[in-house]
């Protein structure tokens, strides 16, 4: 029995030692002479133990104490393999992405008598024209169904339409929900859904502007967006953050842009649109109109879906937030703020950075709220006792972020970091404008919406901000 006992802790030894140099090497975020130091310091390791508990003359103290320093190694590369692997996973998991989900919903009115696809067989079916995969959508629902499909411009029209039986149906992306809802359409009370199908669309993956992250400034989009399911579903960008990153002077700039500024929807003409509302023709269609707005070349793009959020604060027990008054978030009156401290579950954390109607400074309030919630978010990550729930934590948030940077590309900035430890100087500003209402060229130019006009001042400073960053 203990000749078996033996050969199994040798045995587990070999397994976790050696697998402990090969997933810290396909980690990459390890120098690399420092990695070969490692590997040979965990060899020694191993061939010493190893020998002392095969030979026979070795003592029975000193080969209890081998013994027991082979158990807690055993243990200790076991849990860096299992940490190492989760990150390895996660991290192909969220990088070079290059497509995205566009989920539809076909539409008739409630005191309708079609209760299912094949109803609308032969009938007319609206579509809009300013939809970036019209072609592709009608060519997706062919296949389940014959039909004669009637385009339209605007939102507004297609909808009178269904009201006035001129179409038997209409299809929209999922994403013009919030929009409808947002704005009180009265359509949003009066439709059933009988169908639903999906597209996926590749996005642009543009060789010709990535960089060596170590060596040359890039620039990266961050949006958040207010998916539901998965950070892949196109969905609007209620957050729009130009990050401007120069690795060799260890700065970086923010640039916040308020979710309603009026701006020219990238390849659009005419009625222009709220910054959000980019984000319902695909993320390329809002890092283009950001690329437009401050004449830049944006890099990279990184997305965040609300469920990160949400699932990250509740796989760290919640956090604990100040509030400055008490209001009820519009987002969801089931969370209550009051003035003060409070502890916050994922959703109500939601809530809180969402919010801005409660506010007078209204949108700018809210990125204060938003940069809150990120620091309590940060304070409770470095607490000692999360690391244990690392895989939990990184469980929690699969799904809902993803970025346009390679694997490779990602943990050569990290290992690049962990050797300079340099300290990181970030500097914030916002893009600023004035309130108005006006017509968009999402929901139409009779529907007049809250828009925010853009401050040029501001503008032009961001823009000299960023060509000093990029030097």
């Amino acid at each position: 029995m203990k000749r078996f006992i033996k050969w199994l802790i040798i045995a587990l030894l070999t397994f976790s030692s050696f697998g402990t140099i090969y997933y810290v090497y396909k980690l990459n975020v390890i120098k690399e002479n420092y990695l070969i130091l490692g590997g040979i310091i965990i060899t020694l390791l191993w061939f010493f133990l190893s020998f002392k508990l095969i030979r026979r003359k070795t003592r029975k103290v000193p080969k209890f104490i081998c013994g027991f320093l082979s158990i807690l190694l055993i243990c200790v590369y076991s849990l860096l393999c299992r940490y190492a692997n989760a990150t390895i996973d996660y991290a192909k998991k969220m990088t070079n992405i290059t497509y995205e989900t566009v989920n539809y919903s076909v539409l008739v009115l409630k005191n309708s008598n079609y209760t299912e696809l094949l109803d609308l067989k032969n009938k007319k079916i609206g579509f809009l024209n300013s939809d970036n995969n019209l072609d592709k959508s009608i060519s997706t629902l062919n296949k389940k169904l014959d039909y004669n499909s009637e385009k339209y411009n605007e939102i507004g029209t297609l909808i009178g339409n269904l009201y006035e039986n001129k179409v038997d149906s209409i299809v929209i992306s999922d994403s013009y929900f919030p929009l409808l809802e947002d704005n009180k359409v009265e359509f949003i009370n009066d439709y059933k859904v009988i169908y639903k199908y999906s597209i996926k669309v590749n996005t642009k993956n543009d060789k010709v502007n990535k960089v060596d992250v170590t060596k040359e400034p890039f620039i990266i989009y961050l949006s958040g967006t207010d998916s539901r399911t998965t950070v892949s579903d196109i969905a609007r960008s209620d957050v729009n953050i130009i990050a401007v990153v120069n690795p060799k002077s260890n700065k970086v700039l923010l640039i916040n842009t308020p979710r309603d500024y009026y701006v020219q929807l990238h390849g659009t003409y005419g009625i222009k649109d709220k910054l959000t509302h980019a984000g319902v023709y695909g993320i390329e269609m809002s890092k283009n109109t950001m690329q437009d707005l401050l004449d830049i070349n944006i890099n990279y793009y990184a997305k965040v879906s609300f469920s990160t959020v949400v699932n990250l604060v509740d796989a760290i027990d919640g956090i604990d937030m100040y509030s400055e008054m008490s209001f009820i978030p519009n987002a969801d009156d089931k969370c209550p703020i009051v003035e003060g401290n409070q502890h916050l579950d994922g959703k109500c954390a939601l809530a809180f950075a969402r919010e801005r109607y409660s506010y007078a400074s209204g949108d700018r309030h809210r990125g204060q709220n938003q940069q809150a919630v990120i620091t309590a978010i940060i304070n409770k990550l470095t607490n000692p006792k999360y690391l244990i729930r690392y895989n939990k934590i990184l469980n929690s948030i699969e799904g809902t972020m993803e970025t346009d940077l390679s694997y490779d590309e990602l943990t050569t900035f990290v290992k690049y970091e962990l050797i300079n430890l340099d300290k990181w100087s970030v500097e914030s500003i916002s893009l600023d404008g004035t309130g108005a209402y006006a017509g968009t060229y999402s929901m139409g130019s009779d529907l007049e919406l809250y828009v925010m006009i853009p401050d040029e001042n501001t503008i032009n400073i961001a823009k000299e901000k960023i060509q000093e960053y990029l030097k």
